[in-house]
């Protein structure tokens, strides 16, 4: 498996990311993630509408927690946009998560298995075995138009590029 080094720090320290760079204008890798209720879905099960598909380590550290929360809040002024939100961590902790949080318009799915989407958007942290930090939009016929791969795992994304790119694509 391709491996990428140095493109994402934790803390100031440089990690891995194995699989394979994705590329803008391709057509996104379609793999089968875990839903909250343990059901299998497709990234492609979305096409027809703009992605937001967010990649975070988990969703039980402060990051990742103001990360979704965020986009759950910018979810409502943005029209026919779904917004993915991928992690490691089990359905039942995820499921539980957006209980707590309020979360309700982001859609949580779980790359636990056997991190299908991770290794396959070339975003798997090899020293952590954990998704890297990424925000990627989909236009409706599931080709990339956006992507960012936050360089330090422990910051946000830069929100107003990405809701630039969705606007781009809508």
């Amino acid at each position: 498996m391709e491996e990428r080094k140095g493109l994402v720090t934790f803390k100031g320290g440089p990690l891995t990311l194995a699989g394979p760079e994705l590329k803008l204008g391709q057509k996104a890798p379609d793999v089968m993630v875990t839903g909250n209720d343990l059901s299998d879905v497709a990234i492609s099960s979305f096409a027809g509408k703009v992605v937001i598909l967010c990649t975070v380590p988990s969703l039980d550290t402060p990051v990742c927690d103001t990360q979704t929360r965020k986009f759950n809040e910018k979810a409502g002024g943005l029209g026919d946009v779904v917004i993915l939100t991928i992690s490691m961590d089990l359905p039942f902790a995820q499921k539980r998560w957006c209980g707590a949080a309020g979360v309700e318009r982001v859609k949580t799915f779980s790359d636990y298995k056997d991190a299908k989407l991770a290794k396959a958007y070339g975003l798997l942290i090899k020293e952590l075995h954990l998704l890297a930090r990424s925000v990627i939009v989909l236009d409706k016929q599931q080709m990339i138009r956006y992507i960012q791969i936050v360089p330090e795992v422990a910051t946000e994304p830069d929100y107003d590029s990405v809701l630039k790119a969705v606007q781009q694509v809508l």
